[in-house]
């Protein structure tokens, strides 16, 4: 009882009190404000209320902008994707097997069996690739799928990323990221592949023999045939070299990497002297260009980085490290600014360069070699190894000096096979038949043997002379007809009135001749580096599309017409020739990395050289980005991901 009382006399007071505070408020509201108290109240509600509705509205704009980065942010990376795997994606729209390649029953050519041809019901014709490397790779990317029915022949089902075998020989990237099987490559194109070594072919057949060890041979026919069998070391007379190392393929860079833990592991046993010791641990490259000093730049990372760690201290000092080189600079083929700074960065790593010296011998433990000095003595030394790389220059291959045999009159270069503006070889009359990379070299225009012809074409004035205001677009022309030659043809422009010796703001027939012998002097082969190979076979791979779709759209006479059948092969070769453009090379730099530095030479006086880890990281996104495969891309990553976080692997196997 007494707490119910309780509880009612509470709830009547909180009523009363309820009660009162309204009636407070209700009286603070009707009682007069003056209108200055008014005006002051009413801006402070409005002030509140705009604040209240600018929130709402930065929210929303909030939302917005995360919303477009986040479609911006989505679509970029859908795109790089989609670009990096755009091979792998168009490859899976074609998820039949490629057909099998069978002998023809009962045929045989020139003693030897013949695979029969996969040319379609619909006429296409049959595109035989030899190689695996980076011309042929960058033929097979380039053609749409059904232009030709391809099949590629080379004795190795994989191409290798060239430029990072130095880092794989000591571990850095591991051997299957820089591979990348061929029929991956080919399945997009629904081609085929052969794993055999082309030995002959018949030019006027149109055959190429091509051989497995312990399968025998056979006959494959053609209508197109590419060429991309790369090139040989080569020897310049030295002997031994038998006791070398070379680094083409992969199996060199496996050998490289099991002979120098070898060493290491001999040096340290309890029975090696230390004359021994010092033996062992000896390492030679012959050759300064790109590959030999980029393996010594490696080399020392791993000597730097992993190997003093794990190798007693007692042996690290008898490490060393020697670069024989036969011209007065390393990188010779580079800015003579490049050469200076990489052998800088050698001089500092105790990376000894040796200049002016040939090798003339290779033993089991020794080598020799004669320096030729200032004076133009020559003095010959012998120093002990325990490792050589002879990386010095490249010439032809068996197969590649087979083919200038068979065409003697149209290949006199020793080097490589020469072909002329279209890639097409030298001495095959109706073009046919193609090079490209390595084994190939562009045919030298000699300008002064066309004077007479170029002189005429020019726009003269009454005396018989080019004026300046023309001399511009005749440049222009003639760079189009000779586009090896287009950048020194194009610097004519610029150097003007250093040939107009008269001053008469003319070219006369002794000015022009001296024009052209300073681009003939100027023009040289192109390098043998990757991106050449790379441009050659973008370039041929559009060309073949090309000349596929015009003949599919009846632009050219029909592959199987009478028209062309009955027409010259001569004629065959100048039509297809007039319908496409010449190849023209665009130099996009070289790149050469020096041990925990790089350096890029793009070309006319233009480098780029740092010693620090955004060089080696710039140099490193280059490469990656060049991968042929999303798959190689991302083995990249985790192989130096894993070099950052562990170092490199020291197993031997």
């Amino acid at each position: 009882m007494f707490s119910r009382s309780r509880f009612h006399t509470g709830l009547f007071a909180s009523a009363l009190a309820r009660s009162s505070r309204r009636g407070s408020q209700a009286a603070v509201i009707a009682s007069p404000m003056p209108r200055r108290q008014l005006t002051q109240e009413a801006a402070r509600q409005a002030t509140k209320r705009a604040a209240e509705s600018g929130r709402g509205r930065g929210s929303y704009a909030r939302f917005a902008r995360t919303l477009g980065l986040w479609t911006v942010g989505t679509g970029t990376v859908a795109t790089a994707g989609y670009y990096l795997a755009k091979d792998e994606i168009e490859a899976l729209d074609f998820e039949e097997p490629p057909t099998e390649l069978r002998m023809v029953p009962g045929r045989t050519y020139r003693g030897y069996p013949v695979i029969e041809s996969q040319r379609s019901a619909d006429g296409r014709q049959q595109l035989v690739v030899l190689g695996s490397g980076w011309g042929a790779v960058s033929i097979l990317k380039t053609l749409k799928p059904d232009s030709y029915d391809v099949v590629v022949v080379s004795p190795d089902n994989y191409f290798i990323f060239t430029p990072l075998l130095p880092s794989v020989t000591v571990g850095t990237v591991e051997f299957r990221s820089v591979l990348e099987a061929i029929r991956r490559v080919t399945k997009r194109i629904r081609g085929s592949y052969i794993e055999a070594t082309a030995v002959d072919v018949d030019f006027e057949g149109k055959y190429v023999l091509v051989e497995h060890p312990g399968e025998g041979r056979a006959w494959l026919p053609y209508d197109r045939l590419v060429v991309g069998v790369g090139a040989q070391s080569i020897t310049h007379g030295a002997r031994g070299l038998e006791h070398c190392h070379k680094l083409k393929t992969i199996a060199d860079a496996r050998s490289i990497r099991q002979h120098i833990m070898a060493n290491f592991e001999k040096a340290v046993l309890p029975t090696t002297s230390d004359e021994e010791k010092r033996r062992l641990l000896t390492f030679v490259v012959c050759g300064g260009g790109p590959t030999g000093c980029e393996f010594a730049a490696e080399l020392y990372d791993f000597l730097a980085e992993d190997l003093k760690h794990y190798f007693p201290r007692s042996i690290q000092h008898m490490v060393s490290v020697v670069i024989v080189q036969s011209r007065d600079h390393i990188l010779n083929m580079m800015d003579s600014v490049i050469s200076e700074f990489a052998e800088a960065e050698f001089d500092r790593r105790n990376i000894k360069v040796v200049t002016n010296s040939r090798v003339q011998q290779v033993t089991p433990d020794s080598i020799v070699f004669s320096t030729v000095n200032p004076d133009g003595s020559v003095t010959e030394h012998s120093m002990p190894q325990g490792f050589v790389l002879w990386s010095t220059g490249i010439s032809l291959t068996p197969f590649t000096s087979l083919i200038c045999q068979k065409l003697p009159d149209a290949q006199k270069n020793r080097h490589a096979i020469t072909v002329d503006s279209h890639l097409r070889v030298k001495g095959i009359p109706d073009g046919s038949v193609y090079a490209l990379g390595d084994c190939a070299s562009i045919e030298h225009p000699h300008l002064l043997k066309h004077i007479s012809e170029l002189f005429d074409s020019a726009p003269r004035s009454k005396n018989n002379e080019i004026p300046r205001a023309e001399f511009s677009a005749f440049v222009r022309k003639v760079a189009a007809q000779y586009p090896i030659a287009a950048t020194h043809l194009q610097s004519l422009v610029d150097h003007f009135d250093q040939f107009d010796t008269d001053n008469s703001n003319t070219i006369c027939m002794d000015e022009f001749t001296r024009m052209l012998e300073f681009v003939d002097n100027k023009v040289t082969a192109l390098p043998a580096l990757a991106q050449v190979a790379n441009q050659e076979g973008v370039y041929l791979g559009r060309s073949l599309n090309k000349l596929a779709a015009m003949y599919a759209n009846n632009e050219l006479p029909a592959m199987v017409s009478s028209e062309l059948l009955n027409a010259a092969p001569q004629e065959i070769a100048q039509m297809e020739g007039n319908a496409v453009v010449p190849f023209t090379y665009h130099h996009r730099g070289t790149l050469a990395y020096l041990g925990r530095a790089a350096a890029a030479d793009f070309g006319e006086g233009k480098a780029y050289k740092g010693s620090n880890l955004v060089a080696k990281y710039l140099w490193r996104s280059v490469y990656w980005s060049q991968q042929v495969s999303l798959r190689t891309r991302i083995l990249l990553i985790m192989d130096w991901t894993k070099e950052l976080l562990f170092g490199r692997d020291l197993s031997r196997f």
